[in-house]
C-alpha cells in the first residue's frame, strides 16, 4: 500500500514534467494538458503542516465502506490520506476495519469507537446515518465522514464533500473530444447523490462540447460488482461508445476495464486508476486509459486529521472543488491523445476554476438538486 501512495505521489509532483516525458517514450502524440497548478501531492501538504505533531498516543482509526483498503478507488484512497497523515504528524497508532456489508456499519463503528481513537474516519455515502449517530454519542472523537452530507452536523463531525458534477464535467469534455463515434459511456454505481452528480455532470460536460454526442448511462445495485460493470462496459461499445467511463467503485473499475481491453477509451474515477486498476501501466488495456477524474479524497482526510491534530476540528461541511484543487483529472500516461483533445480538457478544466464555464448542475453542501435547478 505504502508503494502505491509513494507512485501516486510521485506522479503528482511529476505532473508538470510529464508532457516533456512523453516526448522521450513510444507515444510522441501523447500530451499532458493539465497545469501542475491543479494538482497539490500529500508530501507538499505535509510541508504546509510543517511543525505540527500529533502527542503521544494519538490514535485514528477508519471504518471502510463496503470492500477492502486495496480497492483501488474510494476506500484506497482514504487509507493513503491516513496513511500520509501519520507519517506527516508523527501518529503511532491506527487502525482500520473493512466492512463487508451494510448490516455491520453499527458493529464496526462501535468497535473502532471502543479503541478511543482521537479520530474515526468513515467512507462512503451509505455508512453516513450510522456515522451521525456515532458522533452524537461519542462527542469526544473526531469524525471525518467522506461522501456524507447532512442538514446539520455536530461539532465533533466534518462532512466531505464534493462538487463531482464538475469531474464528471471534465470526464465528459474529454470523452467528447476523443469519440469518433459521437457515442460514448458511463458504468454508474448505486444511484446516490454523488453518482448521480458524476453521470449528469459528465452528460453536461460531453454536450458542452458536443451537443449531438450520445451518452449512455447505467445505474447498478452494487458498488462491488466488477463483473456488472465488465457487462454494462460491453453492451456500450456494442451500441457504438467508443469511449466509457467508470463512476461506481470496483463496479465501475470493471466497466473501464473490459472497455478499454476491448479497445475502446477509458476514463477512471475517484484516484489515477492508471496505477490501481491497471497495475502502473502493466494490466491489459492501459495504453487505452486515457485518465481518471479525480476526487481528492486524500487531500480531505489528512486535511482534517491535521486539523484534530492542532485541535482546529470543527463540525461542518467540508466541500472540495476544482477551484480547491479537490476536483482535477490525471495525467494521460500510455494513452496517446491530440494535442487538441489535451488542450480542450485542460481549457475546461480551468474554466470551472475559474468561474467562466458552468456545469448547469445545482449542487449545495453535495446535495443534488438537478440540472438548470435555482440554486436560491
Amino acid at each position: 500500500m505504502q508503494n502505491k501512495l509513494f507512485l501516486l505521489c510521485s506522479a503528482l509532483l511529476s505532473f508538470a514534467l510529464l508532457a516533456a516525458a512523453c516526448s522521450n517514450d513510444d507515444h510522441t502524440d501523447t500530451q499532458d494538458g493539465a497545469s501542475d497548478t491543479a494538482l497539490i501531492s500529500l508530501e507538499q501538504e505535509c510541508d504546509a503542516w510543517d511543525g505540527i505533531q500529533a502527542p503521544d498516543g494519538f490514535r485514528v482509526n477508519m471504518v471502510t465502506d463496503i470492500g477492502k483498503i486495496d480497492d483501488g478507488t474510494f476506500n484506497e484512497f482514504a487509507y493513503e490520506g491516513m496513511v500520509a497523515a501519520a507519517e506527516c504528524f508523527g501518529i503511532k497508532e491506527t487502525g482500520v476495519i473493512e466492512t463487508a456489508s451494510e448490516a455491520d456499519y453499527t458493529a464496526n463503528l462501535n468497535t473502532s469507537a471502543s479503541e478511543n481513537p482521537d479520530v474515526l474516519i468513515t467512507v462512503g455515502f451509505l455508512i453516513g446515518t450510522d456515522t451521525l449517530e456515532a458522533a452524537n454519542e461519542n462527542p469526544d472523537i473526531s469524525y471525518i465522514g467522506v461522501d456524507q452530507f447532512h442538514p446539520e452536523y455536530p461539532n465533533n463531525y466534518i462532512g466531505v464533500l464534493f462538487n463531482e458534477h464538475e469531474g464528471g464535467f471534465i470526464a465528459g469534455a474529454l470523452a467528447a473530444s476523443l469519440s469518433q463515434t459521437e457515442v460514448i459511456g458511463v458504468v454508474g454505481g448505486v444511484e446516490i447523490p454523488p453518482v448521480v452528480k458524476f453521470l449528469n455532470g459528465y452528460e453536461a460536460g460531453a454536450k458542452h462540447i458536443n451537443p449531438n454526442i450520445s451518452v449512455l448511462k447505467v445505474y447498478n445495485e452494487s458498488f462491488a460488482d466488477p463483473a456488472k460493470g465488465a457487462s454494462d462496459a460491453r453492451q456500450f461499445i456494442g451500441e457504438g461508445a467508443d469511449v466509457v467511463f467508470g463512476a461506481g467503485g470496483p463496479t465501475g473499475s470493471g466497466g473501464i476495464k473490459a472497455a478499454a481491453e476491448a479497445g475502446a477509451f477509458a476514463i477512471g474515477v475517484d484516484q489515477d486508476e492508471y496505477y490501481t486498476t491497471f497495475d502502473g501501466g502493466n494490466a491489459p488495456g492501459s495504453e487505452n486509459l486515457v485518465s481518471s477524474a479525480i476526487k481528492r479524497v486524500d487531500l480531505s482526510v489528512f486535511r482534517n486529521i491535521g486539523e484534530a491534530v492542532r485541535n482546529t476540528f470543527s463540525g461542518g461541511a467540508y466541500t472540495l472543488t476544482v477551484d480547491n484543487m479537490g476536483i482535477t483529472y490525471a495525467p494521460f500516461h500510455d494513452a496517446v491523445v491530440s494535442p487538441e483533445a489535451a488542450t480542450t480538457v485542460e481549457r475546461v478544466r480551468a474554466g470551472l476554476a475559474d468561474g467562466s464555464i458552468e456545469t448547469g448542475i445545482c449542487a449545495i453542501d453535495g446535495l443534488f438538486l438537478g440540472e438548470n435547478s435555482a440554486c436560491d
